[in-house]
């Protein structure tokens, strides 16, 4: 909360007349009858023409003329807008002050028709001025009773309030300054508000009329204070037992006291001391401990001043730079030149510390272009596993041509894989209005310095060919749109669709079936695509069709991809990357868990490609085979071997099962059912459909993690020698990524401005939830017998069958 929040005004200081705004009437009137249209004659309905009558009492008695805005006739939705000023001012105002408002037709003739009132007290309980918007419910057919109390009284009463009268109150908060303004969450929040009343409309919108009632605002509260010292006003304390809120305006300002101590604590001066002080050993544990903390943890006072004091000691350990970087008050220039001399000497970072740096919460362009040159060490297959995070994170740049961005587009002119991505990860960004200039400024300076380079790209192309080639990539990708158009058009079934789809590939669209020149394919560019094959390209049986195309490829083989429109692949994308980053980490530690990271690749918003990976869902197998094992024997018999397959496929599906287990406990992966598991011939099993990520879930108590009864009955049950081993990989595989916590954690941060929806909705709880699973305050010991716990658990828990059952119905209907 800010300072500024605590200051008010008081009600008998201020010299200005009461004004408001009378805005409009919301809700629908009864029909009315015109007064001269016979009693059995057809009902003929007539233009109400409305006006507002505001009147003031002033503990329970009328001060002053009543005042009327003028008529309203032009029909539902009344809207006046007319702004009201009464000739008593805010310092005559008591604590019991009311204004009466009456809405009446005039258009019944002689008499005037009374619609309804409803009165509001200027202040409210804790004799705040009342600001901003209000909506008042009226009593049909009342005028508005100024009495104290009222029997008009124009706030919802408590009990019958529900979301929507609740959202209203929070909006007239944001109106007046009370809620911090986030753009990106604000632009969430009013879209959801939108469907809330368009879903809670129907329900009032009938039997309640409202009037709104605009309220002056000033800069600061007004507090209600009556003219003169209150000498003999009883103590609020001593005559109730209620809370007094006092207003402090020093709550929120620095502490003069505490800020020079702080000063006089890092004085430049003491640098010369402070080159040859070594910590003690309790000391030594506390920065050990710090040095410990998730990238996501702030640092508290104590531990800025620990750290900054034993600044020249900690220069040999490279992974205290990021935490000391953090005790810099930035502010002070002064100080900021020594942290930026200290930086360039201090021991070189790890390229996961380099990742933090370029985070929000690292604003200096010095420390960010630091960052970049610790990167610019990390090969190309390294760096392309961050790719995705390095291109959020130009949103935290302070310019648009900054050196992280000029450092993207050298590497991808050294690199045409590296040069597709990174101009796919940036074209789509340029839907977002907020930093289009930004993404649009990247991409300008990455077709400039690829159009100019003149030598050869990887040996075969040089940068005006590998151009014109990433360009067709998206022509291509248009029209994939285009046919799915045309296909969704097509009336009947989905046979019917795939020989629509097979009649446009062959006839108008057959440019599509040879390409005249390769084309690098945008899920693997270094793969040359030459054209569709129409016989071996078809259509999947769900909502929104999905293509499933087979491409020639130039050396003779072929590829198989799946083209969606309107479905958004980023959060799929974000996940996959996520699960190939973590077979990579796995793989270093000499742990091969036979994973599947198929590529995935977002070309819009709402649009995309992924790898088609020949495998069937457990679903089915299940329906046909009636068990795992069953499948598989159909592709590995051993008749000596395990369950009568090969002991090496059965080692492949255990060790898959373990993998994912694992990954997707770790990043909180929801919805899975036995439709989005997929096995492989091979015994290789993985996961698809990425809806839901970090916790969030649409069944109810999903269990935490996401082992079937099924995988565990192809393991040979839970008392099975396999299903031990299974657990074991588990255990292993758990420790191994936990070593890599911040490096998961420094990507996912990055990622904190996207618009993933799991994300885009709380990054802050996201982040803190993705720590969590890590369970960083555990030693690797404590964490297997958690983690086998965790599996035991997980296994034990019933419901999630019964909720898997429900769904193998409605997808039977589906």
């Amino acid at each position: 909360m800010s300072g500024t929040e605590f200051r008010f005004f008081l009600s008998c200081d201020i010299n200005l007349p009461v004004t408001f705004r009378i805005e409009r009437l919301e809700g629908n009137l009864l029909p009315t009858k015109s007064p001269n249209s016979e009693i059995d004659a057809p009902t003929e309905e007539r233009r109400a023409e409305l006006y507002v009558e505001c009147a003031l009492y002033i503990d329970g008695a009328p001060f002053g003329l009543p005042t009327r805005t003028r008529l309203e006739s032009t029909g539902p939705p009344y809207c006046w807008n007319d702004l009201i000023t009464l000739s008593t001012k805010y310092r005559d105002l008591t604590v019991h002050s009311q204004l009466a408002i009456t809405v009446w037709d005039v258009s019944c003739g002689k008499d005037e028709g009374l619609i309804g009132g409803a009165t509001i007290l200027l202040f409210n309980s804790k004799m705040q001025l009342k600001t901003g918007r209000q909506k008042l419910r009226l009593w049909p057919g009342k005028e508005a009773d100024g009495s104290f109390p009222t029997t008009t009284p124009g706030k919802v009463p408590q009990h019958e309030r529900g979301e929507l009268e609740r959202l209203e109150k929070l909006v007239n908060k944001y109106e007046r300054g009370q809620i911090q303004p986030v753009d990106w969450l604000d632009r969430l929040t009013f879209k959801a508000m939108d469907r809330i009343k368009d879903r809670e409309s129907p329900k009032n919108g009938g039997s309640h009329v409202y009037v709104v009632v605009d309220f002056s605002s000033f800069e600061h509260q007004v507090v209600f204070q009556e003219s003169g010292a209150n000498f003999l006003l009883p103590s609020p304390i001593t005559s109730t037992n209620e809370i007094v809120n006092v207003w402090d305006p020093e709550v929120g300002k620095i502490n003069p006291s505490e800020h020079k101590q702080l000063k006089l604590a890092r004085s430049l001066a003491r640098g010369i001391i402070d080159r040859d002080l070594k910590p003690s050993s309790n000391e030594r544990k506390s920065i050990q401990r710090i040095l410990k903390y998730p990238p996501t943890r702030t640092l508290s006072g104590d531990e800025r001043q620990l750290l900054w004091k034993f600044r020249f000691s900690l220069m040999s350990e490279k992974r205290a730079l990021t935490k000391f970087l953090r005790c810099v008050e930035w502010s002070d220039v002064q100080e900021a030149k020594q942290a930026l001399e200290l930086m360039g000497r201090w021991e070189m970072i790890d390229v996961c510390d380099a990742l933090e740096l370029l985070s929000p919460v690292f604003e200096s362009e010095e420390v960010r272009a630091y960052a970049v040159s610790v990167l610019e060490r990390a090969d190309d297959e390294e760096l392309q596993c961050y790719l995705l995070q390095l291109v959020q994170a130009l949103r935290f740049e302070r310019s648009d041509k900054s050196r992280l961005s000029h450092f993207l587009v050298q590497r991808a002119l050294r690199n045409s894989e590296f040069a597709s991505f990174l101009r796919w990860y940036v074209a789509v960004e340029l839907y977002e209005p907020t930093y289009a200039k930004r993404f649009y400024s990247t991409y300008e300076i990455l077709e400039e310095n690829m159009m100019k380079l003149a030598g050869s790209v990887n040996g075969d192309e040089d940068g005006f060919k590998l151009w014109q080639s990433l360009v067709r990539q998206t022509e291509l990708t248009a029209q994939l749109c285009s046919i799915m158009r045309d296909v969704r058009n097509v009336r009947g079934n989905t046979q019917k669709k795939i020989e629509k789809l097979r009649q446009l590939l062959s006839g108008l669209l057959s440019e599509l079936t040879y390409f005249e020149e390769p084309i690098r394919s945008p899920l693997a560019p270094n793969v040359l695509i030459t054209g569709i094959v129409p016989s071996e390209s078809s259509i999947f049986k769900s909502a929104l069709h999905p293509l499933r195309l087979t491409f020639r490829t130039a050396n003779g083989g072929s590829c198989k991809i799946i083209f969606k429109k309107g479905d958004d692949l980023r959060q799929d994308q974000l996940v996959v990357q996520m699960v190939s980053l973590m077979d990579r980490l796995l793989k270093l530690e000499n742990l091969d868990l036979q994973l599947t990271p198929y590529n995935v690749l977002a070309t819009g918003q709402d649009e995309g490609m992924m790898e088609f990976i020949p495998s069937r869902s457990l679903a089915q197998i299940l329906s046909e085979h009636r068990s795992i094992i069953s499948y598989l024997q159909k592709f590995h018999p051993d008749e000596h071997g395990p369950f009568g397959i090969t002991a090496t496929c059965l080692e492949t599906f255990i060790k898959s099962c373990a993998g994912y287990s694992v990954i997707t406990y770790i990043l909180g992966i929801g919805d899975r059912h036995l439709d989005n598991l997929l096995l492989r011939d091979d015994g290789r099993l993985f996961h698809v459909d990425f809806g839901f990520i970090l916790g969030r879930d649409p069944k109810p108590f999903p269990p935490p993690m996401k082992l079937c009864k099924e995988m565990v009955e192809a393991m040979g049950g839970a008392e099975s020698q396999y299903y031990t081993r299974f657990k074991s990989y588990c255990c292993e595989a758990y420790n191994i990524l936990r070593k890599s916590s911040n490096l998961i954690l420094n990507l996912f941060h990055l990622m904190a401005g996207s618009n993933i929806p799991d994300i885009a909705s709380d990054p802050e709880k996201g982040i803190l939830k993705l720590q969590e699973k890590f369970r960083l305050d555990l030693d690797d010991e404590a964490c297997i017998h958690f983690f086998q716990d965790l599996i035991n658990e997980s296994v034990s828990a019933l419901f999630p069958q019964m909720v898997e059952t429900i769904h193998r119905w409605a997808q039977y209907w589906r």
